[in-house]
Formats: structure tokens, C-alpha cells, sequence
């Protein structure tokens, strides 16, 4: 069971951001919600704001993180990774310091919540988005 905690970071104009994953990572190409793995001893909201400031340079705080919707996905194994079970919680936010940066490489997109689904993305992503467009 992998778990992880992702964000739909939404600006002033209503747009979510999406992240590209970059070449050389399993899953490279496709489009996600900002966030990572939670790591031994972090809570959901604590590995969030640490992957926020690691892959994108931007800060927020625990109080700024509003719970939204989980996926639970099973991925089967494939030649860049084995099987594995994601269960990813994701959490909306509206407020932080700093510019969205793709710090670690890819590409990164405000994308109008109708349009999310123009995006292809990891399986795991998919039922989310229409958690967002009800909520935007």
C-alpha cells in the first residue's frame, strides 16, 4: 500500500494546477495533481506542505489544506515498476507564498476545472476530478 497525499491548488481565477510528470519517472508524460508519498512518521497535511515546497518552491500551512476526496487504485506490475496500491487523499488549497515552479523538471498547467479532462493523467487521478468540478 503506497500512501500519498496530493493537491488541487486552485488561483484567484478558479483554475487548478497540473504537473506533468517528468521523462524518466514511471508514468512520465502524464498530467497530476501536485503531491508525493507520505513518508514514515508525517501526516497526510505535514508530507503535502513538504512536497509542495520540494517540487513546486511554494509554502503553506496545515490551516490552508481543506480535505476533499481519496482514490484507492491497484496498478498492476508493469517493466518500469511492480504492482503496487495507491491510496491517494486529496486536499484542496487556495492560499500560499511563492510561484508554482517545477523544480524537479516537467511542465506545470493552470487548467479551467472543465477542462481537466483534457489532461491524460494516472488512473489514480481520474475519479478526483469530478470531486473538483463539483466543488469549483
Amino acid at each position: 500500500m503506497l500512501l500519498v497525499s496530493a493537491v488541487a491548488l486552485v488561483d484567484i481565477d478558479g483554475r487548478v494546477l497540473l504537473a506533468q510528470r517528468p521523462e524518466g519517472k514511471s508514468m512520465s508524460g502524464l498530467w497530476e495533481f501536485p503531491g508525493g508519498k507520505i513518508e514514515a512518521g508525517e501526516t497526510p497535511e505535514s508530507a503535502l506542505i513538504r512536497e509542495l515546497r520540494e517540487e513546486l518552491g511554494i509554502d503553506t500551512a496545515r490551516s490552508c489544506l481543506a480535505p476533499l476526496s481519496f482514490a484507492s487504485h491497484h496498478y498492476e506490475a508493469s517493466d518500469a515498476q511492480p504492482a503496487f496500491h495507491l491510496l491517494m487523499m486529496l486536499f484542496v488549497c487556495r492560499r500560499w507564498q511563492g510561484r508554482p515552479q517545477p523544480i524537479e523538471g516537467g511542465t506545470l498547467k493552470w487548467v479551467r476545472p472543465q477542462h481537466l479532462r483534457d489532461y491524460p493523467m494516472p488512473d489514480a487521478d481520474i475519479p478526483l476530478i469530478s470531486a473538483i468540478q463539483d466543488l469549483l
